[in-house]
């Protein structure tokens, strides 16, 4: 699977943006977008990179970061193979390069929060907000 994260930026505190991710291709064993488990870290500078938000297979099941619940959101389109996250009320915290990543799991299985968790990661896009 490859991932290609966008939608990065310059932003206001306060203001708001939205990522996305594309996804492409398919697991070593054969899974499609649909059936992967999808997670959004962010990574700022000096920093560890640390678990955002992550969304399960049909989107049933969402897990965000205690920081950003109320103020980010996590959706995917199937039919386009796309993961977003909504990201409302930025605060200068939240800078950092964002990566979406992705895992094969059974549809009950937790969400991953870590990046171990996960097999699959795309570039970075990075988010700036101003104070």
């Amino acid at each position: 699977v490859q991932l290609q994260a966008s939608g990065g930026g310059l932003v206001q505190a306060g203001g708001s943006l939205r990522l996305s991710c594309a996804a492409s291709g398919r697991t070593a064993s054969g899974n499609t977008f649909s059936r992967l488990f999808m997670g959004w870290f962010r990574q700022a500078p000096g920093k560890e990179r640390e678990f955002v938000a992550a969304i399960s297979r049909g989107g049933s099941r969402r897990d965000y970061l205690d920081s950003v619940k109320g103020r980010f959101t996590v959706s995917r389109d199937d039919g386009k193979n796309m993961v977003y996250l909504q990201m409302n009320s930025l605060k200068s915290e939240d800078t950092a390069a964002h990566y979406c990543a992705a895992t094969a799991g059974m549809i009950t299985a937790p969400l991953p929060r870590e990046e171990r968790g996960y097999d699959y990661w795309g570039q970075g896009t990075l988010v700036t907000v101003s104070s």
